[in-house]
């Protein structure tokens, strides 16, 4: 079993903004694979179903981004699931707007989701996904930049990396993390 946690913050006022791509991307994954998220435990709304033949918790956490950890730790005890078989969705403005990237295991990087999560699990070493959501502007504060919206002209970009995110999860379960990497992070 696997369990595809996207991040970002509940509550509409949070709704389709960088920060949120993680939220996003479990909603796109939830409609692909018809997994309607329709339960709440684990500090988290859920969905349980099946892509490709692998069983799948998919999880939006609603602790608010910097509280992560605190439901990924209680998904991750609850379904007895290995670090390694929790995937990680989330924003990084050091990608350009739709660029992913896949890794096995790495830092927070600044990403405070991340860290918290780093914190609860005790390991760096989960798969994750990181989806660009572009770099700050010059003089723009990063939490403003990152609880913006994505402009008009970003749109069909987004809307397509996040299609993208949902067939890299599957391949993720069906090919492995090796030939996700290599088939994504190139783009």
């Amino acid at each position: 079993m696997y369990i595809i946690v996207g991040l970002g913050n509940p509550t509409r006022e949070y709704e389709a903004t960088r920060h949120n791509i993680g939220f996003d991307a479990i909603t796109r994954i939830s409609d692909d694979y018809r997994i309607p998220l329709d339960f709440k435990k684990h500090k988290a709304l859920c969905g349980k179903g099946m892509i490709a033949g692998e069983k799948v918790i998919l999880a939006q956490p609603q602790t608010y981004m910097n509280l992560s950890g605190e439901s990924v730790r209680e998904l991750k005890d609850f379904y007895k699931a290995e670090a390694k078989d929790i995937i990680i969705i989330y924003d990084d403005i050091s990608l350009e707007p739709g660029k992913l990237r896949i890794r096995t295991k790495g830092s927070a990087g600044g990403h405070n989701g991340i860290k918290s999560i780093i914190a609860h699990l005790g390991t760096e070493e989960f798969p994750r996904i990181r989806v660009g959501v572009g770099d700050k502007p010059a003089g723009w504060d990063l939490a403003d930049y990152v609880l913006s919206r994505f402009p008009k002209e970003e749109q069909p970009v987004i809307r397509e990396a996040l299609g993208t995110t949902s067939e890299a999860v599957k391949t993720i379960l069906t090919e492995g993390m090796e030939q996700a990497m290599n088939q994504y992070n190139r783009k």
